[in-house]
């Protein structure tokens, strides 16, 4: 379908070396109209009400094709702003943007506005769109670097004119962008897939830890109704205990933010959040009083559970400490539970907690104002089922080795999802330089 071309020539301009030598190279400045857009008054309510004017963020170039506006201006805002039409089968790209926003570009679907953070490029006729949205996409890196990198600083029309474009004729730009299009969109297929396996990969893993703490590994053990509907029956020699049955809890510390940065381990939210064990090395530092590390200390076998949150699907999310912190304490954004002595393994609690029935039962129960908040009386009900501990030890080793399993088929799958992107990359910026001559495509795709 592809091969190189006959003869290759410097092409003077940067992220270029050589082009085939019927090409052309010009600077972007002499090839489209670039200009930046506006963002009417916030304030006014009436700007933004009802209006019927497309408008977008720097958000919506996260995106090939925008077919949707971000929301919508009246006439009387893009009157009174700087706000410019921008016509359709044009690009955008963010002159600004939190994370990778910045030098992402996409094209639209239809006519609309677009914010100061953002430029219009309209090619000219020598220049077709979607091929120019090619060559830009494959220097995204390139074009950050024009304004700092992953920094903060932001691009402006000036460095935006200055990037040099290769030029094929107007007939090998389309049969570039076409065998592009069509490329891409199987690789991007494939890539869609391979996530889809993973989330089922993940639903799976979830599965089995949720049956073993709740039904446990012997298919033929005699069961008994646990009294609890999201648990069913569990087995007959298992206890269902309510957690204030279980052992004490204890909210977190709260002090000050000058007391942050030195002194002695802190556990934070995020420590929990991220992991299903506690850090032995948290990530943060405090200054705190004696007082503080006697009631907020951390002892193995301590389950810390997170609080408050905006969405429901974060709280009452556990960690499980498998060995003791010295001197440390932890956020006020956070719950613990101290199991009394020999009731729960730390190993079983590691995966008891992260049950998904558990999460489920805390969404149920949650008690929302601007945040959903997880109070000590609601975790005192959560049950949970509590076999022997030789059991208890026994199906810990069971999930670990399933879940080390599952993490091992979802990091190939990664590794996979990784080479075919790259595999995207490499094809994107081997047609719009000439790497490879898919001129041929365009004949197959008419024939």
């Amino acid at each position: 379908m592809s091969s190189v071309y006959e003869k290759y020539s410097p092409s003077g301009i940067e992220w270029l070396p050589l082009i085939p030598s019927d090409w052309e190279t010009v600077r972007l400045r002499w090839l489209a109209t670039i200009y930046s857009g506006g963002t009417p008054d916030k304030k006014n309510e009436s700007y933004w009400t009802g209006g019927t004017v497309p408008w977008l963020n720097s958000g919506a170039v996260n995106q090939q094709l925008v077919t949707e506006p971000s929301t919508y201006i009246t006439e009387e805002a893009l009157e009174n702003s700087s706000a410019k039409w921008v016509p359709e089968d044009a690009l955008v790209i963010a002159l600004a943007g939190q994370g990778k926003t910045k030098g992402m570009v996409a094209q639209l679907a239809f006519n609309a506005t677009c914010n100061q953070s953002m430029a219009a490029i309209i090619p000219d006729s020598k220049l077709k769109a979607r091929f120019l949205y090619w060559w830009l996409t494959s220097n995204y890196q390139n074009i950050r670097n024009l304004a700092g990198g992953d920094l903060r600083d932001g691009l402006n029309l000036q460095l935006l004119g200055k990037i040099g474009c290769p030029i094929p004729s107007r007939q090998e730009q389309k049969a570039i962008s076409s065998f592009l299009d069509v490329e891409t969109s199987k690789i991007d297929g494939l890539v869609s897939e391979q996530r889809r396996l993973i989330e089922l990969l993940k639903e799976k893993r979830q599965a089995v830890i949720s049956h073993a703490v709740t039904k446990g590994l012997n298919p033929n053990a005699p069961m008994k109704p646990s009294g609890i509907q999201w648990l069913g029956e569990v087995p007959k020699h298992w206890e269902v205990k309510r957690l204030r049955h279980v052992g004490q809890v204890q909210n977190g510390l709260n002090i000050g933010g000058e007391a942050f940065g030195s002194g002695d381990p802190f556990v934070s939210y995020g420590d929990v959040y991220k992991n299903v064990n506690v850090p032995e090395v948290p990530s943060g530092l405090v200054q705190s009083s004696p007082e503080d590390k006697a009631k907020c200390s951390l002892e193995a076998g301590d389950v810390l559970f997170t609080r408050t949150s905006e969405t429901v699907e974060d709280i009452g999310v556990a960690s499980t400490c498998l060995c003791s912190i010295p001197r440390s304490t932890f956020a006020g954004f956070l719950i613990r539970l101290r199991p009394d002595d020999g009731i729960l393994s730390p190993q079983y609690s590691t995966y008891l907690f992260r049950n998904q029935g558990v999460q489920e039962h805390f969404s149920g129960t949650m008690n929302m104002v601007t945040r959903a908040s997880l109070s000590q009386d609601v975790l005192k009900m959560l049950p949970i089922c509590i076999p022997p501990l030789r059991e208890q030890q026994e199906i810990a080793e069971f999930i670990t080795e399933k879940v080390d399993l599952f993490h091992s088929l979802i990091g190939e799958v990664e590794r996979g999802i990784e080479l075919l992107q790259e595999r995207r990359t490499a094809l994107i910026s081997a047609a719009v330089t000439g790497k490879i001559d898919v001129r041929e495509f365009a004949y197959q795709e008419t024939a």
